[in-house]
């Protein structure tokens, strides 16, 4: 595979490493960031695209990998070799750490090896050996301290030492007790980390000891105690021993652990995989960058792809970037960019090519799951203006020097981007020569994105079956760039227009024109034209698409409002039915105590109320009838579902049987005589009695009552 130092840096991956950098815990893994290159393997570069993908989803999904800091040891694993050489202490502590990490990491990948077979498969074949933290904890305590019964030699030589502390300590005391009248008044100090009585210069010499210094001013004189003298000896002696013993036990824990050095390898080599894979997976996140689908064919399809780089400077100023979506195929291998600068012609070449490199580099990209990646032997670019003072290299003979090298290398498998496509000569003649290099590479069948402002270049792509022109596009009224790539047409340069809107004096603009082919003025304009059209005819489609969407939401609401009205005017006409309903009651009850006032016929007004009151139950009998019948049919399915279904559901209600049985014998077994329960709903304690099958006798003191076990709990 063929990317040049001055490919990467065009498209600054540079950045994009140094932004993974971050992520990483060690200097070692930095340095293996920034060596980081398109993958020669096209399955080793597949596996570790998944395997970053896998710890993705593990951030995403808020179970992430237990990964955290660990330990370089490179500088002494490689003198456990060497005789008599032993590791110093806080190495045994890196050395425990780095193990114990890998035991967590295995039990994580064993415990999601569904969800991450790729990883799985790294550490499947690596072993934990507990032996490794065992001997270490043989040693060491937990603040990092060598055990007292690490050796028994050890052993003795500290109780020693503690007993000559405590003896030390109390023979001072006495003798600064003794010594209370020619003392300071600060009374000790240390010195040299020894415990010193203050004494006043002129009394010194009424305290036997060992003379060790004075104040600043003279005035105190520093002395050790003659009565402590003889113990501090031995107990520097002792030190001195204890020192000797620490390193005997070293230099055999180091044997020991030598013995696991490949197994220290190995683990130190699978967290550096984990540091570096963990970075590009955490700068993923960052970035919205996904895993998109693999082909082996020749094929660069993105979908709302973003310029990582660009897309983290707009995120940090809070501003928002605009992606780009393009094919490049087999059927449609070269676009020719067209339109005015600072339109994002440049940017888009970069995005294009960056995103190249990141996936054959092992880096998930910032695009929709739609898109597609295949892959490429050599990536030429030239971009930007690369001036050669060192070899006396104009902008355009570094051009040509960079033609020249593609031309003799590239193939089929070649991907081109060149930014500002042929200039930096005569445009008639510089042209020409643009076009045919142009020619040339599509002959070869070469992939390649240009930009250009040539026109003879947009009409040659014209011609071209498998080649195609795409414009930047423009608000023609306000020339603002919108930073939207639009394939299928050539863009217009606008640069009479854009030097209008810099104010450029109108007159000067017309003998500018008049300088000009008139066909060339003329397809300009055809072009700009078209362009505008188009942006107005997308303007319009999305309006269209955004009413559409606003009418579904609107359908929605009215159907859920009309829904809500029916209901309404059904209930108000339940409400106005029993409403006539009781009027016409309440005005045959006044009829009757009309008709009662005038004849007090007591009589008649009970046969004409029982009347009434006859008439309403045989409506309310015919409904309940009704009711009846519908509860009878119902009755019969349900009856008929029974019977079809009653093999099931008797093996059904077994279980739940036997599933309560289970629970009350288990409650059964939880309880026993003499424990304290209480009731459910009753805040009474009682104690238990007795247990009788399902049946438990409940003392309150006053009284025993019984009741089902499920009905009683523990306290």
């Amino acid at each position: 595979m063929q990317i040049s130092e001055q490919t990467l840096k065009d498209l600054e991956f540079n950045a994009v490493q140094k932004e993974i950098a971050a992520f990483a815990y060690t200097e070692k893994v930095d340095n293996y960031i920034f060596q980081l290159k398109p993958y020669e393997d096209h399955q080793l570069l597949i596996e570790d695209l998944q395997t970053t993908n896998e710890i993705l989803s593990s951030i995403e999904g808020g179970n992430q990998i237990p990964f955290s800091e660990y330990y370089i040891l490179d500088e002494n694993l490689g003198r456990l070799e060497i005789e008599n050489y032993y590791l110093p202490a806080e190495e045994f502590f890196k050395i425990k750490a780095n193990t114990l990490q890998v035991k967590e990491v295995l039990k994580y990948l064993t415990a999601f090896k569904e969800y991450s077979p790729n990883l799985f498969q790294k550490g499947e074949s690596i072993v934990y050996e507990k032996s490794i933290v065992k001997l270490i904890d043989q040693v060491f305590n937990k603040f990092g301290e060598i055990k007292d019964d690490a050796s028994p030699e050890l052993k003795i030589v500290r109780d020693r030492l503690r007993h000559l502390n405590g003896r030390i300590t109390e023979l001072f005391n006495k003798s600064m007790a003794y010594h209370a009248d020619y003392l300071d008044d600060i009374r000790e100090s240390v010195f040299g980390n020894r415990r010193v009585l203050a004494v006043k210069s002129f009394q010194r010499k009424r305290v036997k000891g060992q003379f060790l210094g004075t104040s600043k001013t003279g005035s105190i004189t520093f002395i050790e105690p003659e009565s402590v003298l003889a113990p501090r000896r031995e107990w520097e002696e002792l030190k001195e021993e204890e020192k000797h013993l620490i390193i005997q036990i070293l230099l055999d824990l180091t044997a020991q652990i030598a013995i696991y050095k490949p197994n220290l390898e190995e683990y130190q080599t699978f967290l550096e995989y984990i540091d570096f894979t963990q970075a590009k997976a955490n700068y993923a996140f960052l970035i919205n960058g996904i895993l998109p689908k693999i082909s082996e064919n020749r094929i660069i399809k993105l979908i709302d792809a973003y310029h990582p780089v660009l897309f983290l400077n707009n995120k940090r100023r809070e501003e928002k970037t605009i992606p780009q979506s393009l094919e490049l195929n087999e059927k449609c291998r070269i676009i020719i960019i067209s339109g005015p600068n600072a339109g994002g012609k440049s940017i888009t070449l970069k995005t294009i090519g960056l995103l190249q490199i990141m996936f054959q580099s092992g880096v998930l990209v910032p695009v929709k799951e739609e898109s597609q990646f295949g892959f490429f032997n050599q990536i030429f670019t030239d971009i930007g203006d690369n001036q050669s003072i060192e070899n006396h290299l104009s902008t355009y003979s570094y051009r040509l020097k960079q033609m020249s090298y593609f031309l003799k290398q590239a193939d089929d498998k070649t991907l081109l981007l060149v930014d500002e496509f042929g200039t930096g000569s005569d445009p008639e003649l510089g042209g020409a020569l643009a076009e045919v290099f142009f020619e040339e590479f599509y002959e070869r069948n070469s992939f390649g994105v240009f930009t250009t402002h040539y026109t003879n270049i947009k009409l040659s792509a014209e011609s071209l079956p498998e080649a195609i022109n795409a414009c930047m596009l423009f608000d023609k009224k306000s020339l603002d760039p919108l930073y939207r790539l639009e394939v299928g047409q050539a863009g217009s340069s606008f640069t009479f227009e854009v030097a209008e809107k810099n104010k450029i004096p109108f007159r000067l603009i017309n003998r500018a024109k008049k300088k000009v082919e008139s066909e060339k003025v003329s397809l300009d304009k055809t072009i700009l034209k078209l362009q505008q059209e188009k942006f107005e005819i997308q303007k319009t489609k999305d309006q269209v698409e955004e009413l559409r969407d606003t009418n579904i939401e609107n359908n929605e609401k009215l159907e859920i409002t009309n829904e809500k009205i029916q209901q309404k005017l059904y209930d108000f006409q339940q409400l106005y039915d029993r409403e006539q309903k009781t009027m016409m009651i309440g005005k045959r009850i006044v009829d009757m105590s009309d008709s009662y006032l005038k004849s007090k016929n007591k009589k008649q007004l009970i046969a004409n109320f029982l009347k009434i009151i006859e008439m309403e139950n045989s409506k309310k009998t015919k409904e309940v009838q009704q009711l009846k019948k519908i509860e009878k049919i119902v009755e019969k399915e349900v009856q008929r579902e029974l019977k079809e279904n009653s093999a099931t559901i008797s093996k059904q209600k077994e279980v739940i049987v036997q599933k309560e049985k289970a629970e009350t014998k288990k409650k059964i077994e939880a309880l026993k005589v003499g424990d304290r329960v209480k009731i459910h709903g009753s805040t009474s304690v009682g104690t238990i009695d007795k247990i009788k099958k399902d049946t438990v006798f409940v003392n309150y003191g006053l009284f025993t009552t019984q009741i089902n076990v499920n009905e009683v709990y523990k306290i």
